[in-house]
């Protein structure tokens, strides 16, 4: 049997005062399909890396085959002294490699490789590195979070790249479904030390779940055997004292194990607060249309929603999925057809761009609105560091800006705020990102559990599997399809999967040219929104309602059949402030579309 490629023995790393690593283990073999799981801050990167050889361990050995190749995808690639992402890519293939595969995985994932990289957005940066790790056909090939701003087209093609390659695969995701398909071992690191389970990710919660009801079961032994000692030492130790030394050191032994036993780490607690009920009839809409320019958003769709119902949006990046949202929940107009909403809605939004978390805020700060030290969360009162508490917050991060906080700890954070608003319809915009594995199964009961309703835009076909009751799927030029159940059941139905828009556009021949899609021509070109964009892409939505509150009391003023006969002057200048306000509100709407079809189309 060939010994393995790379093995890592008694590891030790420490951040801080606590240590991250405690004697972790890795071993690789030729052709090993593993995934590193654990739960978020175990230490899964900071493992990785040293693996890979970017992070010196404070103790612990680091054998590789000689001649051994290693590539490794990073989290925040430096582009910066390249010219172009062609460049950055073609640098990391060696000797003897493929140079095609360079021109073959940018495009695959999006991008032509003439971009400059200090224009890339951090999506696309990300996507560059990851053509640089596929490049190679490295012995070992380390992910760290592949998926990541990556739409479905783009996984399933990443799948099938990875199952053809012959050399070692090692995974950190949270992606089930796509470990499941991919894996053939699992590595556990749970308090800073390892376990190795030889079957794939589908068999892993139900093994780990074993091994935490046996540890459980050693802990009542272990309880039961000091009080046994306990009452010895009461008793039994008299006169007979020097000959029993031996069992008083055992006993100290037993009291040491005891008291530096680490459990396993807190589970967030995860409750809602919900509104009063709605009506039955959440949403519904009739024959609506939405343009951008040339291009067809949403193409004469009906759909109803009721209460209670569970539908997942499924389609490519730029498909028009946010704007799909906004045109459900009246914040934006269709071009053509009706939209009724409910009555009594609350509606509470979960946003994968966390653009609610305002620079200078502290921890504290996000969860309570920015003041006090209160957070009423589904009909209780509770101070800011027991809600804390509850999302894996420590007491001293509570004055933590945000901006310095994980992708995961962000990802709590936009959870804790969303949950703890009134509501009885959830909008989630990609909640499973940066989120681990344990918090996605409560995530997943919490919405079980909740009497609204639910609208859902995720990449994880796991995630959509458990929850929807109903799949909206983007067909292609504006059509959308309904299918009963999640994304298997939709795979079913349809016959094949989420396809790219870029191949769709490809097939229906070039579009004509207008104002609007020169915008996105421009704005994919420059990689990245402006801080003006940015900043009317945030506050064109308050000024459109602003203009719809003003445009619906010119109309009920016009509305008096008396107006134009007491005061003929007033109506004429009602009549313009009408018209000028229903310009006004289209060009604002058009120009909000433009953006927010802009940054889908550059941040993917």
């Amino acid at each position: 049997m060939a010994p393995p490629l790379l093995t890592l023995q008694d590891i030790h790393l420490t951040f801080g005062a606590s240590p991250l690593l405690a004697g972790a283990e890795l071993s690789i073999e030729a052709g090993d399909r593993l995934c590193l799981v654990g739960r978020n801050g175990s230490g899964k990167s900071s493992l990785m890396k040293v693996a890979a050889g970017l992070v010196e361990p404070d103790d612990g050995e680091r054998f590789f085959q000689p001649n051994t190749t290693i590539r490794y995808l990073e989290q925040d690639p430096d582009l910066s002294s390249f010219k172009r992402v062609i460049d950055y890519v073609e640098d990391g293939l060696a000797p003897g490699d493929e140079d095609y595969r360079a021109t073959y995985l940018l495009e695959a994932l999006g991008l032509s490789g003439e971009e400059a990289p200090s224009r890339l957005s951090g999506g696309e940066a990300r996507r560059a590195a990851l053509a640089r790790a596929l490049a190679p056909d490295p012995d070992i090939l380390m992910l760290d979070e592949p998926t990541n701003h990556l739409d479905l087209p783009a996984i399933e093609w990443l799948e099938s790249e990875l199952k053809a390659r012959q050399g070692a695969i090692v995974l950190i995701s949270h992606d089930r479904r796509f470990m499941e398909n991919l894996t053939r071992a699992v590595v556990w690191l749970d308090r800073g030390t390892t376990r190795r389970l030889n079957k794939g990710f589908a068999h892993f919660e139900d093994w780990r779940d074993e091994v935490f009801a046996a540890e459980e079961t050693e802990q009542h032994k272990l309880d039961r055997q000091i009080a046994r000692e306990e009452d010895w030492m009461r008793y039994g130790v008299t006169a007979r004292r020097k000959r029993n030394q031996r069992r008083l050191a055992d006993f100290r032994a037993l009291k040491d194990k005891r008291r530096t036993h680490r459990g396993p780490q807190g589970q967030v607690s995860l409750e809602v607060s919900e509104a009063d009920t709605s009506g039955k009839r959440v949403v519904e809409a009739k024959h609506i249309s939405k343009r951008f320019g040339d291009r067809s958003i949403v193409d004469d769709l009906s759909i109803r929603i009721s209460r209670g119902d569970r539908l997942a949006i499924v389609g490519p990046n730029g498909a028009g999925k946010t704007t799909l949202i906004n045109l459900m929940i009246g914040n934006l107009e269709p071009d053509s057809g009706t939209i009724q909403l409910g009555t009594n809605l609350e509606v509470a939004t979960l946003d994968q761009r966390r653009a609610a978390l305002q620079p200078g805020w502290t921890l504290a700060d996000a969860l309570t609105q920015g003041g006090g030290d209160q957070v009423d969360v589904a009909g209780k009162t509770k101070h800011v560091m027991a809600y804390m508490k509850d999302f894996l917050f420590r007491p001293e991060q509570a004055r933590t800006p945000v901006e310095v906080l994980s992708g995961g700890e962000k990802a709590r954070l936009m959870l804790a705020r969303s949950l703890a608003l009134p509501s009885n319809m959830l909008i989630l915009d990609e909640p499973t990102n940066d989120l681990d594995l344990e918090t996605l199964d409560l995530l997943q009961d919490m919405i079980a559990d909740y009497s609204g309703t639910v609208i859902l835009v995720s990449h994880d076909r796991d995630f959509i599997d458990r929850i929807a009751s109903s799949t909206l799927m983007f067909e292609g030029q504006g059509k959308w399809q309904e299918y009963a159940g999640g994304y298997s059941d939709m795979l079913a139905q349809r016959g094949e999967g989420v396809k790219a828009r870029k191949s769709e556009e490809k097939k229906a021949g070039p579009a004509k040219t207008a104002p609007a899609s020169t915008s996105i021509t421009a704005a994919k070109n420059r990689a990245k929104l402006s801080f003006k964009d940015k900043y009317a892409l945030e506050t064109l939505p308050g000024e459109i309602e602003a203009l719809s509150a003003r445009i619906k009391t010119l109309e009920a003023e016009m509305a008096d059949p008396a107006l134009f006969s007491r005061n003929p002057e007033r109506f004429d200048a009602a009549s313009r402030e009408h018209a000028d306000a229903l310009t006004e509100k289209a060009a604002k709407e058009e120009r909000w579309l433009e953006l927010e079809m802009l940054r889908e189309e550059i941040e993917g």
